[in-house]
């Protein structure tokens, strides 16, 4: 593990509470009968507690590092005045949070941008409001899981190696078919100890507290990931794109162990 930064810790501080006082907003909605759902022009839903959650985050932001930029899912980006980038998806699993179902998270990701554009995710906080949970990380501190008022312990991924012995999550198995990974799935879910539908932000954290060994969504956006990367990283274990690259903006995303980064590479490649 190297040296905390503290630009990195201040930050994460900060991310912390700003998520929590996001939990408090979103509460105030889920499994509200009266809960107003629109949809986006990729028909996905939203609704006024994605977008009051994203604003609360940006108001918090606004005073406490106004420099810093900022790049939501719900609005649009701010340009920063300094090598920061905050990147917001205030509920990840919005379809989950209107059918009711706890497994929705709120996603706080930080970004470095050097001189030549060099992009480096060294934050993240993953927060599931309806189960008061929270993991979290930063570039050199390790991971973190905390349940409810418990102390927070390290977040590890599992040391299982064997697919046989491995839990596989996934979202969307139509999002397989659609980008010609029918064959891949079938692989993984024949050979697989159990296969789970724990999609979003759950099963990626899933992997990054060793409750489950892969988790793969071929199609995802940079703010579902950007938390997500230095989390899986500092547990241990890997997030990358379908090609094997540790990237948020290739629009896929896939958490494993290290033990299961090669075998899962080669089902994908094998395509």
């Amino acid at each position: 593990m190297s040296t905390p930064n503290p630009a990195y810790e201040s930050r994460l501080k900060f991310a912390l509470d700003a998520a929590e006082q996001a939990q408090e907003l979103i509460l105030k909605f889920y499994q509200c009968h009266d809960l107003k759902i629109d949809s986006k022009n990729d028909n996905t839903p939203v609704t006024e507690a994605d977008r009051g959650a994203e604003l609360l985050i940006r108001e918090l932001l606004e005073k406490a590092f106004p420099e810093d930029g900022i790049l939501g899912e719900e609005f649009p980006e701010k340009k920063g005045a300094n090598e920061f980038r905050w990147i917001l998806d205030p509920i990840d699993g919005t379809k989950s949070f209107v059918h009711g179902v706890p497994l929705f998270g709120s996603l706080i990701g930080l970004e470095i941008v050097d001189a030549e554009e060099n992009r480096t995710c060294v934050m993240g906080v993953c927060r599931f409001p309806a189960l008061n949970e929270v993991v979290y990380a930063a570039k050199g501190s390790g991971a973190w899981w905390k349940v409810g008022d418990r102390e927070p312990v390290p977040a590890r991924c599992s040391e299982i190696s064997q697919l046989g012995d491995a839990c596989f999550c996934t979202t969307n198995i139509a999002r397989w078919d659609a980008h010609g990974l029918t064959q891949a799935y079938e692989t993984l879910h024949n050979g697989v100890k159990l296969t789970r539908g724990w999609g979003d932000c759950f099963g990626h954290i899933l992997v990054a507290t060793g409750r489950a060994e892969i988790m793969v969504d071929p199609v995802l956006s940079e703010w579902d990931a950007a938390a997500l990367l230095p989390i899986l990283e500092e547990s241990g274990g890997h997030f990358l794109d379908l090609k094997g690259n540790a990237t948020i903006y290739s629009k896929s995303g896939m958490s494993v162990n290290d033990a299961m980064k090669d075998q899962l590479l080669k089902i994908i490649s094998q395509q």
